[in-house]
Parts: structure tokens; sequence; C-alpha cells
């Protein structure tokens, strides 16, 4: 393979008809071997990444991969296992194996498909789907403009770490004994680079990126490397602040962690192993009361869109949180039944979940917070869901007086995050759209800041 082969075609539109009467073929095949269930979930990816660092090609990778997730019932009792190999052969081995699996299994009374009544029955076209040709050539010419475009920012921009350029595409299909067969194309298009930039009190380095379904709607590569430089130059000479209790402001991508967190609390898996800071938080006040919490499964072209979910049930919008209020968990069939509760659409995870309330802007953040911590990075695993007990590390901004003064990192910041939720105090209108769980900046109104 050489540097100039196409390696993202016209598509996977023909291995669509051919994964799904692969999935009935299977699903045929573990009825034939005595089970009482099937479910099954195929994956074809194929694709390239490109990295180049300093003008040189660094490294080329193309992908193209297939595998298929087989679970089987005997009753209550399920049995798992995977292949890649879509022979007649494969296949019968491996239901053969899943059935072995669930014939040792002990029964699970919440074990099962999703309900039959819950299949998606409207398989909306959620513009997912842009494939494109692209050659390694192409590839390296775009990672080579984000590259000088951010190197040429600043003199202190010293060093690329790296422009990594990917074009993927993928077909997804799930099918089950219910009758129910499901499937999509996708595409994921993106451009990410680091810079290390350096003065006379050290070096730092920072990032940026620019993803969509859509090659045509990403940032210029330009954009991309000088927001890239512009983020590391910001950050160097940091100094200390005095540890100390005081409002921190989250960005878009630092605040869409203390959402997921949040999620991750009311999820069913959390919720029935008695393992979540929420637990009976149903109908009970977590949040801020002007927050809500939403979920929009079928918005077009973004990341995140589904119409069914890892079981095949479908989608649609949901709050999980209105006004401050728990108004829905985030279930599984499996977590609901052990729950006695019903499925939210959410095996598998969330889909396009936005954080909402009176929206400011960032000016009026940094001057409502008056003296205060603006974070943009956080390090460490300083998270206990059960507790809710929080301590990261984090790097960021000095706010004084309402302006952002000057760079500061080793901090580390401290709270719980039943409090920190209920102590949002304010939202800006500056929400990243690149993220499934969607957020913009988030104001706690008081941390514990351990500086120096």
């Amino acid at each position: 393979m050489t540097v100039n082969d196409v390696v993202a075609t016209g598509g996977l539109s023909g291995e669509e008809d051919t994964l799904n009467s692969l999935v009935s073929e299977i699903l045929g095949e573990a009825q034939k071997q005595g089970a009482t269930a099937a479910e099954v979930s195929v994956t074809q990816d194929e694709g390239l990444a490109v990295t180049v660092r300093n003008e040189e090609i660094e490294t080329v990778e193309f992908n193209q991969d297939r595998g298929f997730g087989i679970a089987v019932y005997v009753g209550k009792c399920k049995g798992s296992a995977s292949t890649s190999d879509s022979s007649i052969a494969a296949i019968s081995d491996t239901v053969r194996a899943a059935l072995d699996i669930a014939r040792h299994t002990q029964e699970d009374p919440a074990s099962g498909l999703a309900d039959a009544e819950r299949m998606a029955t409207l398989l909306p076209d959620l513009d997912l789907y842009h494939p494109m040709e692209m050659t390694t050539d192409q590839a390296v010419e775009i990672a080579l403009e984000c590259e000088k475009a951010g190197l040429g920012h600043d003199e202190r921009i010293r060093n690329s770490d790296g422009v990594q350029v990917s074009s993927q595409q993928s077909c997804r299909v799930y099918g089950n004994s219910h009758g129910f067969i499901g499937s999509y194309l996708a595409t994921r298009f993106g451009t990410s680079c680091v810079f290390i930039g350096e003065d006379d009190n050290g070096m730092q380095r920072d990032y940026w990126y620019t993803v969509a379904r859509d090659f045509d709607v990403l940032d210029a590569p330009e954009a991309v490397g000088i927001e890239a430089a512009r983020r590391t130059v910001a950050r160097l000479s940091p100094r200390k602040v005095a540890t100390g209790s005081y409002p921190v402001l989250f960005s878009p991508q630092m605040a869409s962690g203390l959402i997921s967190h949040l999620l991750g609390a009311i999820s069913g898996g959390a919720l029935y192993r008695k393992a979540s800071f929420l637990l009976d938080s149903m109908g009970q006040t977590v949040m801020a009361k002007d927050l809500t919490v939403v979920e929009e499964p079928h918005l077009s072209g973004r990341l995140g869109s589904a119409a069914f979910d890892g079981e095949g049930v479908g989608t649609w919008s949901k709050a999980f949180v209105e006004q401050g209020v728990v108004e829905n968990y985030v279930l599984s069939s499996y977590s609901a039944r052990k729950l006695e509760l019903e499925t939210t659409g959410n095996a598998g995870g969330v889909h396009n979940v936005s954080l909402r309330g009176d929206a400011r802007p960032f000016a009026s953040l940094l001057e409502g917070m008056g003296d205060g911590l603006y974070v943009t990075e956080l390090m460490g695993q300083g998270v206990n869901g059960v507790t809710g007990d929080y301590s990261r590390g984090a790097s960021g901004f000095w706010v004084e007086g309402g302006e952002i003064c000057y760079p500061v990192d080793e901090v580390t910041i401290a709270g719980n995050l039943k409090d920190m939720l209920k102590n949002l105090v304010a939202i800006g209108d500056d929400v990243d759209l690149r993220l499934n769980v969607a957020t913009p900046s988030v104001l706690v109104g008081e941390l514990m800041v351990a500086g120096e």
C-alpha cells in the first residue's frame, strides 16, 4: 500500500444489505441450535489515520475490521461469544460456544431481550453518512496546513507534538429473535493537533481539534492549528494561587465531565448495585432549580445520534433532570428490570445530552465570579461515584475582578458532587457541540482550591 492509495472510497452502502442478511442467518442458526432467544450485533469499520510531526509523516494507518457479537438465551440463562469470521462454520461454532456458556450460567430473572413492543418501528434518516474519497496524500496535506499555521502563529511555539487527520466510516447492524433488524451507516472525520510552547519560565502544551460526520463542515486546518497554538501560548508562565475556597468556572469541555458524573450516578448499573451517590433520587432535586439535562437522540448529523439503542429499543427525546429534579434514570432493559422500572432506550449509553438553563455570555460569567479559578484542564481520577467525593488536579487561569489575569497550574480542586451540582450558579452560551454530552461553561459557586 502506497501513500497515494485511496483508502476511503464510495462507502459501505453495499455492505449494509450483506450484514443484514448475515444477522438474519445467525439468528436462524441460534434458533436451530436450541436457543430460546438470541441477539446479534455487527460492526464493520474502515478508515485512515495519518499523523504528521514537524513536516514529516510519522504514521499512516489503515483499518478494516468486522466483528460479530452473538448473545443467546436458554430461558433466563445467557451466553455470549464473538467472532470476526463470517463463514458458515465459524458462525455455527460461535453460536455453539455461546450456548455452551448459557447452559452453564445461573439463571437471572432480569435477563433476556428487551420487550418486543419496545423495538424501534421508525428508523429516520439522521444524516450520519457522508462518504468521500480521501488519499493519504490529501490527509497529509491537511495535516501539514494545520501544523504550519500553528507553528507560525507565535515565535514561542517551539515544537509540534503531532497533527492527526482521520477519516472513518462504519456500518452498524443489530438484530434479535423478535424479528427486529436495524442498521445504519455513519462517517466521522477529524483533525487534531498538539503544540509545545516555551518561554523563559519553561514549556507548556495544549491542543485543539475539529470533528464531524461531514468532512465539509470541519473547521479549516489553519483555524485548528492557530487555536491550538493560541491555547498553548496562553498557558506559558503559569503562577501559583493561594489555597482557599473560590468560585470555579469550568470550560465547556471540563463541564461535560461534571454532567457525565451526574449521568453515571443516575445510571441503572450504579443504582441497582447501590454504588451511586444519587441512590433513590427519582423525583428529588439534585441540581440548581433552573437547570435541565435533556437527551435528543434524533438530531440531524450529530455524533451521538441514534434511532435505536444497543438492544433495538427505539430512542426518544427526554429529560433526565427537569428544573433540577430527576425525571428519568439512564436505563437499559436489564437495569430497568433490576429496579422494577422501564427501559429508557439507553442500552449502550446516552445520545446527544445537553445542559440547558438561563445561558449567559462568557464575559458575564467572569464578572459574576469575581475572583476565582477558570479550569481548562483536569487531571487524575479522583472521583468517587459512591460518595460523590471529588478531587482533581487542575490547570487554567486565575480571574480577578471578573477579568482573566494569568495562567495557573499544579492546583487541586475538591468538593462533593452532590454539593457541586446544586451549587451550579450559572451557565454560559458557549456550548461545545463536538461532545456527546454537550455543555457550555459552568460556574460552581465555591470549591476548595489547593495551591501554595
